[in-house]
């Protein structure tokens, strides 16, 4: 293109010279001087506009040339303004992402079968490369140290205290115990159960040679037992405010007072840490644990029917159907990342804006003219090109308007 423009001007300046010189055998070759000269001075000027974008025209340090390089950090500066401005305003981002719909995109890009392969390939990938890191004697002793300092921290009786006041807040034990009774009511009610229980007991009650007792009534006897424990346990089941709930429930918050504040659990639950931490079981334990667990993972993460890799495939699948087939889920998500969306604006927009600066700040003034002229050049050469058909049909009209006022 640089080329193209270059001959147009010589084609001008060549054609101004034969006009210059049969000027005065024919008035149409003042036209077609008029047109020429017009054209060269387009020509030049426009030249001289192109290059002084990236450097000084003829290496002269004429003001307000070489611009771009000049004005390199303020181009970036506006740039990043033009950008953060333009492209990341928030409504201009929620309005994006109203029309991206984030959580329908994910649903269909986790129901795709080749996502869920993807992901497999990807998590074995990472995993057996931390199997390999991961694999050294070093990393071995560090667990064991580790495991050991741990323990050496918890407070047993207090910690299982706490668990145990988290289990049974708000009556969750009940209902624990609620279950239980039902199962073992529903058990003790069944005839053959009962009828076992009663023969085991007659049996040892016949064993008894001091009891006076014959072989039917024992077996009444123990069977009305056997009924009278079973009716208890029904009654216990359907009844909340049972006396034995109430001891229980005294039991269970005398148990948690006394395993967090009582010296004598603590005393109790120091020395079970100390014997664990003295027991050298333990780290050979860990060391086995940790050694058939890498075992494992390496079997299979080898295998091309990797379980773990299906069942990671599997899983995006599952979750990638589910997601399609419920829109409340979908819509919740929507409405969280659209919730969530200004703050990460407004907390990342200005950090994007020192980024760009920054970056164009640290560029090569003359890598970055290069890189420019090299992409927007040739569409600049138009310039000079058109610069010189425009400049000499104007040329040629002052011309022609001259002679006619002539």
């Amino acid at each position: 293109m640089k080329r193209i423009a270059l001959g147009l001007l010589c084609a001008a300046a060549l054609l101004y010279a034969v006009a210059s010189v049969l000027a005065a055998r024919h008035p149409a070759w003042g036209y077609v001087a008029a047109f020429a000269e017009a054209a060269m001075v387009g020509a030049i000027a426009d030249w001289f506009a192109v290059v002084a974008l990236f450097r000084h025209p003829l290496g002269l340090p004429i003001p307000h040339t070489a611009i771009i390089p000049a004005n390199k950090d303020r181009i970036g500066a506006k740039l990043a303004g033009f950008i953060v401005d333009n492209f990341l305003s928030t409504p201009q981002v929620l309005a994006k992402l109203a029309q991206f719909d984030p959580a329908g995109r994910l649903a269909g890009w986790l129901s795709q079968p080749a996502t869920g392969d993807k992901l497999g390939e990807h998590a074995v990938t990472v995993v057996r490369y931390g199997l390999g890191a991961f694999d050294d004697a070093r990393v071995r002793d560090f667990l064991g140290r580790a495991a050991a300092a741990g323990l050496a921290k918890i407070d047993l009786s207090r910690l299982l205290g706490q668990a145990l006041d988290a289990l049974t807040a708000g009556g969750r034990h009940q209902a624990l115990l609620d279950d239980v009774l039902a199962q073992v009511a529903a058990l003790m009610d069944d005839e053959d159960v009962q009828a076992r229980i009663t023969e085991s007991i007659a049996r040892e009650v016949r064993t008894l040679k001091y009891v006076g007792l014959d072989q039917m009534a024992a077996r009444l006897g123990t069977r009305k037992i056997v009924a009278a424990v079973a009716r208890t346990l029904n009654e216990l089941a359907a009844e909340p405010d049972h006396p034995l709930r109430k001891r229980f429930d005294a039991f269970m918050d005398d148990f948690v007072l006394r395993l967090q504040h009582d010296p004598e659990f603590h005393a109790r639950g120091e020395q079970i840490r100390a014997e664990l931490q003295a027991h050298p079981a333990l780290g050979e334990y860990l060391h086995d644990l940790w050694r058939e667990l890498l075992a494992w993972l390496h079997d299979d993460l080898g295998r091309a029917d990797s379980t773990i890799r299906q069942r990671i495939a599997q899983m995006a699948g599952s979750a990638g159907a589910r997601l399609a087939q419920d829109a409340e889920i979908r819509r919740w998500i929507n409405e969280q990342i659209t919730a969530a969306a200004p703050l990460a604006i407004e907390r990342y927009r200005e950090d994007i804006r020192r980024y760009i600066v920054e970056r164009v700040a640290q560029w090569n003034a003359d890598e970055m003219t290069r890189e420019l002229e090299r992409n927007i050049g040739r569409d600049l050469q138009f310039i000079r090109i058109n610069g010189t058909l425009v400049g000499g049909l104007v040329g040629l009209l002052i011309h022609t308007v001259t002679e006619l006022l002539r």
